[in-house]
């Protein structure tokens, strides 16, 4: 007899959080793990933004909200999203839900049904696979390399339509290659999207404020089909409020509707407390904020760093990422090497080396859709990179 349905027996379990459950583990038995797994800046949310949480605490904001957020919200970040991304949505088009991931599932299971294709560039975030099954779609992989700097082209999403796709799901800056598709690639994108009426794109811009290039590009800036773009964003990573739990959509009316609806059944509004903090994280000018601007330097040098380094190293090849805090490195150098009891056969394979002889734990490209690549977060201090990079490099020379 099976007790449990056939949807969660079905569903996978998030890779990122296996590997940070696994270093955990370790780390419970006395074992020194260095997590390079987990996508969280290792940053205090800013000072202000605390201090209106506590004032909301003692202003007694702490009764239900309506489902879709309170309306000082919604109408702060229908301005933020005017001011920062020339985007213009009216407040009724804003739905704050309980992180962006909730938002992306909102959108997916109000627009997609059974049999409905999705098409998603690889390499993707963990969770949009499992979203998709959820909502009975069928994913469509587009495949990328390092030498396209993972970016899916044109040319290449024009190839991917039938006339069953529904939507196209995307995010940049990219979790979890750190790629930013620039204003004429979206371009470009929107242009095919253009004479394909029947799909809407799901644009998750999560990342938009941990960008090295340059100004944050939108795909809903393009007047053709900004009428079928949900845009996905939030406090979590820009602001340092991954605990928080506020993500948001702007999406056109009838799917704004349809979201409210579908999350008044699922959670209702989320916690009241961390709406108010949002309110003062989304009245931030990032560029303005001393706390924000420390927090994207320091990713930055970072970066340089663990990027100089993992070159250093035979085998591993990356690109420069422009956005996020992670780097997505080649390894497939090394399957089918051996240190004489152990033989590499995959990216699962290497991390599950690496954790147990190294100590330093990392998430296998499979999950994100590639599995020649790893993912290495560098959202930890200068020191724990330099010494898990030392790690790594030792224990990758004894295989063979």
């Amino acid at each position: 007899m099976n007790t449990l349905s056939d949807r969660i027996r079905n569903l996978s379990e998030s890779a990122t959080l296996l590997m940070t459950r696994k270093s955990r583990e370790l780390k419970a038995q006395g074992k020194d793990v260095i997590n390079l797994s987990i996508g969280e800046p290792d940053f205090n949310t800013p000072v202000c933004i605390k201090d209106a949480a506590k004032k909301a605490i003692d202003d007694n904001q702490t009764h239900y909200t309506p489902v879709a957020g309170i309306p000082e919200l919604r109408k702060a970040i229908a301005e933020k999203l005017k001011n920062d991304n020339n985007l213009d949505y009216n407040f009724d088009q804003i739905i704050v839900s309980t992180g962006a991931k909730q938002s992306i599932a909102n959108a997916l299971m109000c627009l997609v049904n059974p049999g409905d294709e999705v098409i998603v560039p690889a390499p993707y975030w963990v969770s949009y696979p499992e979203m998709i099954k959820l909502a009975e779609g069928k994913m469509v992989e587009i495949p990328t390399t390092v030498k396209q700097d993972f970016k899916a082209t044109a040319k290449q999403i024009e190839a991917a339509i039938t006339s069953k796709t529904k939507v196209f799901l995307f995010n940049s800056p990219n979790n979890p290659s750190g790629s930013v598709h620039t204003k004429d690639e979206l371009k470009e994108i929107a242009d095919v999207f253009a004479k394909h009426e029947h799909i809407y794109i799901i644009s998750d811009e999560i990342y938009e404020y941990i960008n090295y290039a340059g100004k944050h590009e939108s795909i809903a800036q393009f007047e053709a089909i900004k009428d079928r773009v949900i845009t996905i964003n939030g406090v979590s990573k820009g602001f340092a409020m991954t605990g928080w739990r506020i993500g948001y959509m702007a999406a056109p009316i009838e799917i704004a509707k349809a979201c409210d609806k579908f999350q008044g059944q699922i959670t209702s509004g989320t916690s009241s407390i961390s709406q108010f903090a949002a309110l003062e994280a989304v009245k931030i000018v990032p560029c303005a904020s001393k706390e924000l601007n420390v927090m994207i330097d320091t990713f930055k040098t970072r970066r340089d760093l663990l990027f100089s380094k993992l070159n250093e190293i035979p085998g591993i090849e990356s690109n420069i990422p422009d956005g996020a805090f992670y780097i997505f490195a080649n390894v497939t150098d090394y399957y089918g090497k051996s240190n004489g009891s152990i033989t590499i056969q995959n990216d699962i394979d290497l991390c599950l080396y690496l954790l147990e002889n190294a100590l330093v734990a990392m998430v296998p490209g499979g999950a994100f859709g590639v599995p020649d690549c790893v993912r290495i977060s560098y959202a930890t201090s200068t020191e724990n990179l330099l010494e898990a990079v030392d790690r790594i490099s030792k224990a990758l020379a004894e295989l063979s």
